[in-house]
């Protein structure tokens, strides 16, 4: 077979590719002890900011911006507004329910009736983050003892919170910000890279060779789209990085989860191949078509980085391979007979996969292209 000729992706070779998207520090600040150490020091200025700003205002209780800052100051600005929207909307409810019911009842009656109140309410709002919230402050403005009403309880409880939810939205912004969508999108170019070693590993197995690293890429696949969904759903909380940003995220993503679907597919139809002999009359179009979907994998992994979608890899037409495959197909079905129906029937499925892989390929470069608006080549 022609694949059996073809270098594959050493796990050396993927490291280098991938430096690419995930910059690499050496010695004790690697990059994601480097994010903690900035994260770190962001949460620390939000919290020591909120309460010299308490002290200055006269808040009480200004200790209580702080923990809020402390709270809703996530890894990228994207997280840090879901939070603080959670925060603030949960305190209001709170403060709301834990003021009015004060004046119905006497505790514990009324305090337990406001929490369930504020927990239904929220959950059909569509506000379940915020029910534990809701539930707190109640708990702060009916039960802590103060030398205010609860009325004053309720509006100084507001005001910290919203004063700690500022500041930390000012800190994420201003210093060292980082964008969900970025990472997102160094992400996504990653993923893609993955997919392709694991796309290689998947056919090494179909051509009889050991392909220990299978399992383990397939968990770093799965690692990996699960950290760009959370990505994706903070990146929807920020502004738009520009026309269709958002969109073509989104559209990469939903791609990325059709290839691994698709991939998982092609691994469960070549388990236990053993050198077919009837996927070997099939070369050198089969050989050409795996290649092309390889390195197309690493094209779009660099259309991703560079966020740049026109240009077709020079020298690859997955179209024409699918057309040359299938053309091949016919000329060697006649001799069918000479082989088993397993391995016939693993040919035909192998084919049809690679033919779906191809396409999702193509049409994650295209679409893409289209959605954020590019001025086609």
């Amino acid at each position: 077979m022609r694949l059996k000729t073809e270098k594959t992706w050493s796990q050396q070779q993927l490291a280098i590719k991938l430096r690419v998207v995930q910059p690499e520090h050496k010695g004790f600040f690697t990059w994601e002890r480097r994010r903690l150490l900035i994260h770190a020091s962001k949460t620390a200025l939000a919290a020591a900011l909120c309460w010299w700003l308490a002290t200055r205002f006269g808040l009480a209780d200004g200790y209580w911006g702080s923990i809020s800052a402390i709270i809703v100051l996530q890894s990228n600005f994207g997280s840090t507004i879901s939070a603080s929207r959670d925060r603030l909307l949960g305190t209001l409810i709170g403060a709301l329910f834990g003021f009015s019911f004060s004046f119905f009842g006497a505790l514990p009656w009324n305090y337990l009736l406001a929490v369930l109140a504020a927990v239904i309410v929220c959950g059909l709002l569509g506000l379940r983050s915020s029910s534990r919230l809701a539930g707190v402050t109640i708990t702060i403005v009916m039960l802590v003892q103060s030398t205010g009403s609860h009325r004053t309880v309720a509006l100084d409880r507001v005001m910290e919170v919203f004063l700690g939810i500022m500041v930390a939205l000012a800190v994420s912004t201003l210093v060292l910000p980082d964008r969900a969508r970025l990472r997102l999108r160094d992400g996504l170019a990653q993923e893609y890279l993955l997919l392709g070693a694991f796309f290689e590993a998947i056919l090494e197995g179909f051509r009889g060779l050991p392909s220990q690293n299978l399992p383990a890429l397939r968990e770093d696949v799965l690692a990996t789209l699960r950290g760009n969904n959370q990505l994706l759903q903070a990146a929807r909380n920020e502004p738009s990085g520009g026309p269709g940003w958002r969109e073509g995220l989104e559209m990469l993503s939903q791609f990325g989860r059709g290839l691994f679907d698709a991939l998982v597919a092609l691994e469960f139809s070549v388990k236990d191949s053993r050198e077919d002999g009837y996927a070997q009359q099939l070369e050198p179009a089969l050989g050409r078509l795996a290649v092309d979907i390889r390195n197309g994998f690493h094209h779009v992994g660099a259309c991703v980085h560079s966020w740049r979608f026109t240009a077709a890899p020079p020298g690859m037409v997955l179209e024409e391979d699918i057309e040359q495959l299938e053309a091949r197909m016919a000329e060697v079905r006649p001799t069918g007979f000479k082989f088993s129906q397993e391995e016939i029937l693993r040919a035909y499925a192998v084919q049809l996969h690679l033919k779906q892989i191809a396409r999702l390929l193509r049409a994650s470069r295209v679409e893409t292209s289209r959605v954020i608006g590019e001025e086609q080549e």
